[in-house]
């Protein structure tokens, strides 16, 4: 077949998709007329993760898992915007990380409302000012980010649906090494990137930022001040990116959290997880006791972490990941237990266990 041949045949399907897309969203809308008559989300974390598996357990090549997942995702954004409006918050400005997440969930038809603070996206989805908020949780080599559990605490928000997202850092400046006097960036990412910090600019400056995207905006403004952030970042507020890829550990990956006020369906067969904390009473055994209740019944705890209540000296809340859906007869079984002897027990939200 000849390349005249060839394109004409892919014209061909690029016709027939466009005629099936459109098909396909309209029956969307029917099913988002038939949600919003009754009161129902228009976003469900879980049927989503049923139609990416269903897809990619069906596909044959030669289009990667990754691919398919992109195109669908874009698609169901698309028809997602057409059923109803929807409004994410995000830890921004534009161009952090956390909007990269945001994009990578729930794509680029959704409107975004950048917030200056993980405690005012909160805020700003309590309040009806946004449907979904996105936040980052914690960072595979620095750890967890406080504000955020501290929210989650304080907060009558749900957890409906994580994203995991790999973090390439640049240094981004006017100016090269030899001229730069301050770092900004977030906390975590000046973490994230001690070492080499340490190593290429020595008795430098490393100033806390807002976030990420803002560090940059700081240098587009200050030549001899440099930012850590992404490239999309560099390239959106115009500052030449000095060095890629400064991060210490090449495999740094940053857990984030969609937040909402309706609890996610349960997928069962181990494809979700489910978020708690809880505290105890100040005596021996207390949390070998709690944690022994999901051991019994197999639940498998992928994630485990104290922190101060705040309500009074070494008063300690336990975070705990848990594999499965509170819905599961098991887990319904641990946490009626765990209630009875914990002074406060408090999901935080059941939602897919997706991965990268």
């Amino acid at each position: 077949m000849d390349l005249d041949a060839l394109r004409k045949e892919i014209d061909s399907i690029d016709a027939k998709l466009l005629e099936l897309l459109n098909k396909r969203v309209e029956l969307a809308q029917q099913v988002g007329h038939y949600k919003l008559e009754r009161g129902m989300e228009v976003y469900v974390p879980s049927r989503e993760e049923e139609i990416f598996g269903r897809l990619t357990a069906g596909n044959r090549g030669p289009l990667p898992e990754k691919a398919i997942r992109s195109i669908y995702r874009e698609i169901i954004s698309a028809a997602i915007a057409l059923e109803k409006p929807l409004k994410v918050a995000y830890l921004g400005p534009e161009a952090t990380y956390t909007h990269q997440a945001a994009l990578k969930n729930f794509g680029t038809s959704i409107p975004y409302l950048p917030m200056p603070s993980v405690q005012e996206v909160f805020t700003a989805v309590r309040r009806g000012d946004a449907d979904y908020g996105v936040v980052p949780v914690e960072n595979s080599t620095q750890g967890t980010v406080i504000s955020t559990l501290d929210m989650l605490v304080e907060s009558e928000l749900t957890i409906v649906a994580q994203i995991y997202l790999r973090i390439a850092h640049c240094l981004i400046s006017q100016s090269p090494l030899d001229k730069i006097r301050s770092v900004h960036s977030k906390d975590n990412a000046l973490g994230q990137c001690r070492e080499w910090l340490a190593r290429m600019l020595p008795g430098v400056d490393l100033v806390d930022s807002a976030s990420t995207a803002a560090s940059v905006e700081y240098a587009a403004r200050n030549p001899e001040a440099a930012a850590i952030a992404s490239s999309v970042a560099a390239e959106l507020y115009g500052v030449p990116i000095v060095a890629e890829n400064i991060m210490d550990k090449t495999d740094n990956v940053t857990r984030f959290l969609v937040i909402g006020k309706s609890p996610t369906p349960m997928l069962g067969n181990g494809r979700d997880k489910t978020s708690l904390v809880f505290l105890l009473h100040d005596e021996p055994g207390s949390l070998l006791k709690a944690l022994e209740l999901f051991g019994r019944r197999g639940i498998n705890l992928s994630k485990i972490e104290s922190r101060p209540s705040r309500r009074r000296p070494w008063d300690y809340f336990f975070y705990v990941d848990i594999v499965g859906h509170r819905d599961e007869p098991q887990v319904k079984e641990a946490l009626t237990e765990l209630e009875r002897f914990c002074p406060i027990l408090k999901w935080l939200g059941s939602y897919p266990n997706t991965t990268l």
